[in-house]
């Protein structure tokens, strides 16, 4: 047993649920091939990283926010002489509103230091805060980083749901062509016998006399054009199964492909609303609050309001107060008074504004574009979905008539049968209206898989991604 065959009877074995039928085949369910394509596909887990990469960044941001520990120390010593030996250290705790808290040790020592670097002897403490009055005191870098990070995270949750449920659609696809070319096959074989036991009933007929020879010829010539017909539906049928393999993989990354005595399930139409989780969803209660491509592009959206607020505000001046009280005793919690403090305040402001004013029209007009796809995403959605409902509404109509057309063939086949045996047929009729029977169920085939398609472009409409898989 080679490798891809052995690890197609894993999948079958440990993996998927499957029914053993009379003829030994194993049908491959609709709900747990989805599941292992949800579970196992490669492009499934890639969808689940943007959530770690949402929460990866929301992280990064809030070290913005980070205490902070700084430590200068300088020292110059020449020939015995000490020039200077300067330690200065520093703790901050940025907040929220432009606002940080500081604390100081600073001590300075050496026969060449400057006169305002003289401190105690055992250094000097100082307790204070800076803040940002202007720009930087409602919002600033940090706080707008965290914020779109925020909304970046959830955005990255909408987004893992759309291509979760943009690999389910095509996985679907895949399943309902490989459905349809089974069934092509089936109607093939299954008419391919009906030719043989035919032929050989006229071959008889014909050898006793009681038809004339020619008669065998028209029924070898139907019976070589089914055995045609159902050549190329396995061809079709291979082809279409290897496709499906494209979407199954186990759980350590291995591809898998089917075995040909794995079959699909014929009765999809039971189970594949329930699978979709489309059941139960009427026009009436469509709505568009909690799609997942409209919530990405919300938080979009909200992620560039934040960055246009920044580039408003970085168009006020900069003005930077800060105040410490300095103390040369920090046990004493009496000893920080006002009357020793060191302090400034620091004004910054361009003339022309050019680069601010610039980047604040780009940030409106991203702002702009991406409330323009969203209107027109909301737009679209609503759109597609109607029209596929409507289409579902139709398909189920189509599905009634070529039903009924179906059944009008067989009547229609079983009388021309039933006068040929009385003489008052003849095989050219019948096989007429047999290849007219055979083409209405490879229509109905059609229909069909037409009727499940849509289906499928209302679970990718909707953007779901099932809970039950």
């Amino acid at each position: 047993m080679n490798l891809r065959t052995y690890l197609t009877y894993i999948l079958i074995c440990i993996g998927i649920s499957v029914e053993a039928q009379s003829n030994d085949s194993l049908v491959l369910n609709f709900k747990e091939y989805l599941g292992y394509v949800k579970k196992y596909h490669p492009i499934a887990k890639q969808a689940a990283l943007t959530i770690d990469i949402g929460q990866a960044n929301l992280m990064k941001a809030r070290g913005g926010f980070d205490p902070k520990i700084e430590v200068d120390y300088d020292r110059k010593k020449l020939k015995g002489v000490e020039y200077w030996d300067r330690l200065n250290t520093t703790f901050k705790i940025p907040t929220w509103y432009g606002v940080e808290l500081k604390g100081n040790f600073e001590q300075n020592e050496g026969d060449f230091i400057n006169p305002d670097e003289t401190v105690p002897s055992n250094g000097l403490y100082s307790a204070g805060v800076s803040v940002s009055l202007a720009r930087g005191f409602w919002i600033n870098d940090r706080m707008a980083t965290l914020r779109k990070a925020k909304y970046f995270r959830e955005q990255s949750k909408a987004d893992r749901d759309l291509q979760v449920n943009q690999i389910l659609y095509k996985a679907s696809l895949a399943y309902f062509d490989w459905l349809l070319a089974y069934k092509d096959s089936k109607v093939y074989q299954d008419f391919l016998v009906n030719a043989q036991i035919r032929f050989e009933g006229i071959r008889k007929s014909a050898l006793a006399g009681d038809i004339a020879a020619i008669d065998t010829v028209e029924a070898k010539i139907a019976l070589q054009s089914r055995a045609l017909g159902l050549e190329q539906a396995k061809i079709k049928l291979i082809k279409k199964s290897l496709e499906l393999s494209n979407f199954i993989w186990l759980s350590d990354n291995i591809p898998v492909e089917l075995n040909p005595n794995v079959i699909p399930d014929i009765n999809l139409e039971r189970d594949i609303d329930v699978t979709l989780e489309v059941l139960g969803k009427p026009l009436d209660s469509f709505t568009l609050e909690n799609h997942p491509k409209l919530l990405s592009l919300g938080f979009k959206v909200d992620g560039l309001i934040v960055d246009k607020r920044l580039k408003t505000n970085k168009l006020l001046p900069k003005i930077d107060l800060e105040y410490n009280f300095l103390t040369d005793t920090p046990e004493l919690i009496n000893s920080f008074e006002s009357q020793n403090y060191k302090g400034g305040i620091n004004f910054w402001f361009p003339l022309f504004l050019r680069k601010e004013r610039g980047d604040l029209k780009l940030a409106k007009f991203k702002l702009r574009d991406a409330q323009f796809e969203l209107d027109n995403a909301q737009v679209e959605i609503r759109n597609k979905v109607f029209a596929i409902y409507r289409e579902l509404d139709s398909f189920q109509i189509q599905n009634q008539l070529i039903g009924d057309i179906v059944e009008n063939y067989v009547a229609l086949l079983s009388a021309e049968e039933r006068k040929f045996s009385f003489g008052e047929s003849s095989v050219f009729l019948i096989n007429s209206r047999e290849s007219k029977l055979i083409d209405s169920e490879l229509k109905r085939n059609e229909v069909q898989n037409k009727y499940f398609t849509a289906k499928a472009k209302l679970f990718n409409s909707l953007a779901i991604n099932p809970e039950n898989l």
